[in-house]
C-alpha cells in the first residue's frame, strides 16, 4: 500500500502578499473544510461555476462536496486560498489533485478562484504549492479538461507549459509536467509571492 504524506512533512501554511499588497494565506485543505467549500462554490458566478464543473448547478450535490473534502495528502492533495487582511478571512481558491487509480504518477487537477480575486496572481501562488506538494508525493503529470470556452484559463496553463492530450466538440484535455511548471512557476517574476511559496517548501 502506498506510504500516505503526514500533513507534518508539509508547510502548514504559507504567509504572503499579492502583488497589489493584499495579505494572502495559503494552506493544506482538510476533511473539515466541507463547509467552506460548498460556501465557495455557491459563491462562485454562473459562468465560474460552469466553467469549473462543466455543470448548471446552483449548489453542489453531496457527493461534489464529500469528493473535494475527502484529503488525504496522497491520494488526493488539495490547497485553499484565505485572504487574511479582509473582515472574516474569506476562503477565496482551491486547487485539488487527485491521483488517478490506474496510473500512480498522475493525478486529476482542478482549480477555481472567486470571481472577485481574478487577474490577482492567486491561480499561480495556488498551483506552486499544490504542485510542490504533489512532486513530494511522488506525482509526475497533473492532467485536466477545459472547455473551449474557457480562454483565460488555457491561457495560464499554456503559459506553464501545458501539452494537449486530446480534444472534444467543447472540451480541451491537458497535460501538465509537474517538473516543467514547477521550474516555469520558480523563474516568473509575478507574482512576487511565488518566492515565499518555494522558500516554505525547500524549509521543510
Amino acid at each position: 500500500m502506498p506510504h500516505r504524506v503526514d500533513f507534518g512533512n508539509r508547510p502548514r501554511a504559507v504567509e504572503t502578499h499579492l502583488d497589489d499588497g493584499a495579505p494572502i494565506c495559503l494552506r493544506p485543505i482538510r476533511p473539515s473544510d466541507g463547509e467552506a467549500i460548498d460556501r465557495g462554490i455557491r459563491e462562485l458566478s454562473d459562468r465560474s461555476r460552469y466553467l469549473r464543473f462543466f455543470s448548471s448547478f446552483k449548489s453542489a450535490p453531496p457527493t461534489v462536496i464529500e469528493r473535494l473534502s475527502a484529503v488525504d495528502g496522497f491520494e488526493h492533495i488539495a490547497w485553499g486560498a484565505v485572504m487574511t487582511g479582509e473582515d472574516g478571512q474569506p476562503p477565496v481558491a482551491a486547487a485539488h489533485a487527485i491521483r488517478d487509480g490506474e496510473h500512480p504518477d498522475t493525478a486529476d487537477l482542478a482549480i477555481a478562484v472567486l470571481d472577485h480575486y481574478h487577474h490577482r496572481g492567486i491561480a499561480r501562488l495556488l498551483l506552486a504549492a499544490l504542485m510542490l506538494d504533489c512532486s513530494a508525493a511522488g506525482l509526475a503529470e497533473l492532467t485536466f479538461d477545459i472547455l473551449f470556452a474557457n480562454k483565460p484559463a488555457i491561457t495560464l496553463v499554456k503559459s506553464l507549459g501545458a501539452e494537449t492530450r486530446s480534444k472534444a466538440s467543447t472540451v480541451i484535455t491537458y497535460g501538465l509536467d509537474v517538473n516543467e511548471t514547477l521550474s516555469r512557476l520558480e523563474g516568473m517574476a509575478e507574482p512576487r509571492g511565488l518566492n515565499d511559496v518555494f522558500a516554505a517548501f525547500r524549509h521543510q
